[in-house]
């Protein structure tokens, strides 16, 4: 699909992967609105430019829904509670990612929107028993925040299977880089890492370290997602969207201090209620086969982004 002056909705725009999203869109010339309650997003982040329009409101308003639903047929709905959020308050984290997304889902069927692509997270899978995990892996929400994002898969495919919503959703593992501020209480265990290491002060990394993750960089994550919502064969899937390799905290940790040169030393201190998540890397042959997708990132080139624009700001 050729996104050139084509009107797309982007929830949850403002975020640090919303940003990233928008910018790509962007980028391939699409006329872009954002709909964002600002409260980890930051209008800052936004580009200024002539085809993007910003709306501060919230993604459960009735009345806005259905306003903007009957305005937009491309849909990405990257809002959400965090993980940090949710495990505080799992009642708001319910209302938000499964009753607001459901919300979504209901308009979209009613105006006949082209498609609508949901924003997932790999926690789904809890503690898998094969790494890299597949899509087919079976699903263990050992959080709040996987419940309600699995509910949001499940509505989402329900709603393709029952009604024939062209709905796609896309699963994030561990997305870090540019826009994820070390300022922001919410932000990613890398953006925190580089903000000790720079100032040479303990990196404190909860438990032994040794628990492992798919660190994806998020201009990967957010191609992935135009790719989801640009390509017909999307439709109705199920994407793991990753590096597809697994690295240690620790090995995180040290990655970073050596890239800056910094004289942090790690220090270990009691896990918490979130980290319940032993080992990920997700498998991504199905992303590859369908969509053609790939990331173009490794590690240590994402990591290297990551500190010039840190060092930019």
């Amino acid at each position: 699909m050729d996104l050139k002056n084509k009107k797309v909705l982007v929830t949850g725009g403002a975020g640090f992967v919303g940003s990233n999203i928008v910018q790509i869109l962007l980028d391939r010339g699409a006329k872009v609105t954002v709909l964002d309650n600002l409260f980890t997003g930051n209008e800052e982040l936004l580009p200024k430019h002539e085809k993007l329009t910003f709306i501060k409101g919230d993604v459960c308003d009735d009345e806005m829904i259905d306003r903007l639903v009957q305005e937009f047929k491309l849909i990405i709905h990257a809002a959400a509670k965090n993980i940090i959020i949710s495990t505080k308050n799992p009642f708001e984290d319910y209302e938000t990612n499964i009753g607001g997304t459901l919300k979504w889902l209901i308009a979209c069927k009613k105006y006949g929107v082209e498609k609508f692509v949901y924003t997932g997270s790999a926690s789904v899978y809890g503690n898998p028993s094969v790494i890299p995990i597949p899509e087919s892996s079976a699903i263990y929400t050992l959080s709040p925040y996987a419940v309600s994002k699995l509910a949001g898969e499940n509505y989402c495919i329900s709603f393709y299977e029952s009604y024939n919503l062209p709905t796609t959703v896309v699963r994030y593992s561990n997305v870090y880089g540019v826009n994820q501020d070390p300022k922001n209480p919410y932000c990613g265990v890398v953006s925190k890492f580089f903000e000790k290491a720079m100032a040479d002060e303990p990196i404190l990394i909860h438990g032994d370290g040794e628990q492992t993750r798919d660190f994806t960089y998020v201009y990967d994550t957010a191609m992935a997602t135009v790719e989801a919502l640009t390509n017909p064969k999307s439709i109705g899937n199920i994407f793991n969207t990753g590096s597809g390799y697994e690295v240690s905290i620790n090995n995180l940790a040290q990655n970073i201090i050596d890239l800056v040169g910094s004289n942090s030393k790690i220090e270990h201190i009691d896990k918490r209620d979130i980290d319940n998540i032993r080992r990920r890397a997700v498998n991504i042959e199905h992303i590859r086969r369908v969509l053609r997708w790939s990331p173009s990132f490794t590690l240590k080139k994402g990591l290297e982004s990551t500190l010039e624009w840190l060092n930019s700001k």
